[in-house]
Parts: structure tokens; sequence; C-alpha cells
């Protein structure tokens, strides 16, 4: 079902007196949990409220090129040619995990463990039980049912699946050669659900269920998760000192607008699947103020946002890479050519 964020500013004092326009943006499910908190807290400090629709990554980019919303949102970065193409500048905004969320009864949160080569099995339809022996060869102690697997996967264009699909085929040779990474994919098994919070949904209800979702859903809806094989043989618990440490050694620079993967990083305690989040504005809007005000925003939540999201085991991004953003924003110009931030 789809989520609509609505945080508008309310009137205060005397009627027909004046009150900010709301920002309006658009796309990614994975940092709605965290968007929401940033709102919440913005509009108390500013009177300035954010609409934000949760409806993923694909419909981010479709609304910020249709020009409707003052920033799209995005998990699946933009490469550098389309964002010329389109006119668009690209920065991140927070890092989070990607999670196995799993629904099988008696085992607890984090006490099963996986690998991307067996994620990317079931997910072909190559590994059908819970209690096959690929599976059962990592989880000794741990009693696994002889039930069929139900993986549940993303139906609309998301950048949490093309996160995890990137991931997969990063471990996976079979899953590169005969799937690779997208936001949409032709998945060979399972049933889809809309939104992380549809995948979140479904897993709750679906017994002997698999799917994949932004760790936050998971802890928020009380969903047991996986462990997953990282690429030094460690099982690190998603949490955010794991997902800083995926982020630790990455090249902000390596790609143009920031876009750069964070998926089967090195280091023992890397959490294996890892994602920055990205907005998407254009360089020279056609409605200025309001990229002016979204950009107020997203300099408000780099100054005052960190708390927020590491209470929802998001991690905020470096402060020289908020610095490098800032200076990119430089970029974005009213009608004059004159710096809008």
């Amino acid at each position: 079902m789809r989520k609509i964020l609505v945080l508008a500013a309310v009137a205060a004092g005397i009627a027909g007196s004046a009150q900010a326009a709301d920002i309006t943006g658009a796309g990614a499910t994975f940092p709605f949990p965290i968007y929401s908190k940033w709102a919440e807290a913005y509009k108390k400090e500013t009177g300035t409220g954010l609409n934000y629709q949760s409806i993923g990554s694909g419909g981010g980019i479709r609304q910020i090129k249709a020009k409707t919303v003052a920033f799209g949102a995005t998990d699946a970065p933009l490469k550098g040619e389309d964002l010329t193409k389109d006119g668009l500048i690209q920065f991140p905004t927070v890092m989070g995990g990607v999670v196995p969320a799993v629904n099988i009864a008696g085992v607890e949160p984090g006490k099963l463990k996986l690998s991307g080569e067996i994620i990317a099995q079931i997910y072909l339809g190559d590994i059908k039980k819970w209690n096959d022996p690929k599976i059962v060869a990592l989880n000794a102690g741990v009693t696994l049912p002889d039930a069929n697997i139900n993986p549940v996967y993303r139906s609309d264009g998301s950048g949490t699946t093309f996160v995890f699909t990137d991931y997969l085929a990063k471990a996976s040779a079979e899953w590169k050669s005969k799937i690779g990474a997208n936001q949409s994919v032709q998945w060979p098994v399972g049933i889809g659900g809309k939104g992380n919070e549809g995948v979140s949904a479904s897993v709750k209800q679906v017994a002997n269920s698999i799917g994949y979702v932004e760790y936050a859903y998971a802890k928020q809806n009380k969903l047991s998760h996986a462990l997953v094989k990282n690429a030094d043989g460690n099982f690190p618990a998603p949490e955010e000192k794991a997902f800083q440490a995926a982020a630790a050694n990455a090249n902000w620079n390596e790609q143009p607008g920031f876009g750069i993967s964070l998926n089967n990083q090195k280091g023992a305690d890397a959490w294996p699947i890892t994602s920055a989040t990205f907005i998407l504005v254009y360089a020279k809007p056609e409605k200025p103020e309001e990229t002016q005000a979204a950009l107020k925003f997203f300099d408000w939540v780099y100054k005052n946002g960190d708390k927020l999201a590491s209470e929802l085991d998001y991690v905020a991004l470096p402060a020289n890479v908020k610095d490098q953003v800032r200076s990119a924003w430089k970029g974005v110009t009213d009608t004059s050519g004159k710096p809008i931030f």
C-alpha cells in the first residue's frame, strides 16, 4: 500500500497569516523512516513542512524529470551521463543497510546465517527448502524446517532492489549473468510487495518467507533477520558500526554525483549490503525558490540530523562528504546564473 508522508506546515496565530510552502519530494522508500523523523523535527523548528511521497526510487526519478516535485529521491544513483543529459545534480543524504528479513517459526533474529551465493540460489529457485544442505551447513545448532521457502521481492521500481541485486551480482556469478542488477528485474520465483512497507508486511504474514528490506523497516516491524557472510568471511550484526565499516574506505569522488556502491566492501565488521541514498535536484530549476527550500532542509539535516539517524540505525555521512556536497550545491543556480544556496 502506498504510503504518503505529509508533514505540512500549519497555520499559526491570526487567520490569513502567511506561512511557508511545504517542500515537495518523492521517491525511495529506503530512507522513509528517517525522512519522517527529520521532517517532523524540521517543522517544529522552522514551521516549514515536508510533503514526501514514499513511492520507490523509480517513481522519484520519474517525478523529478516531470518537474512535479522540488526533489526526487533514489537509492540507485544515476550515472554521470544521465545527470548531465537531464540537467540534474545528485547528492547523498544518509547511509543504511539492507537485510534479509525472514519468517521461520522458532528461528530467532540474527540466528540464521546465509551467504550471498545461497541468497542468490534461493531467489533463482535453485534452493527450495529451509533445510537444504547448503543452508544447514552454515547453521549448526539451528533447527530448520522441512518447508518450502517463500521468497518476497519488490514489485515496484526500487532502489532497494538495485542495492540488493547489485550485491547478489557481486556475490554470485550466476546471478550476474542470468539476472543482473537493476531497479526492476525478472524474478524467477517469489511474490511481489510494493515498497519496503509491502515487503515487510508480506514477510510478516507469510510463513517460511524471506524478503529484503531496509534495516529500519525490519527493526520497526519486529521482523526476524538473517546474518550475511561478508567479504572477509565474517557474519557481523546489521547495526550502525557495521554500516560505518562498509563505508570506511569509500571514495565518494569515484563516480559523478557521489554515486558509489558500498556493497560487499572489505572489512572484518562490514555489513555486506550497505548503501547510501540520494537526492536529485535540477541544476537550473524552473522554480528556484522551491529548490532553495529543499537545499535548506538538507543543510539542516547535515547539521542537526545525525543523532536521529543513529537512533534508527542509519549512518550519517562523514563531515568531509557533507562539505563536498555543499560545494556541489553551488552549481544550482537561478535563471540569471546566481547560486541559490
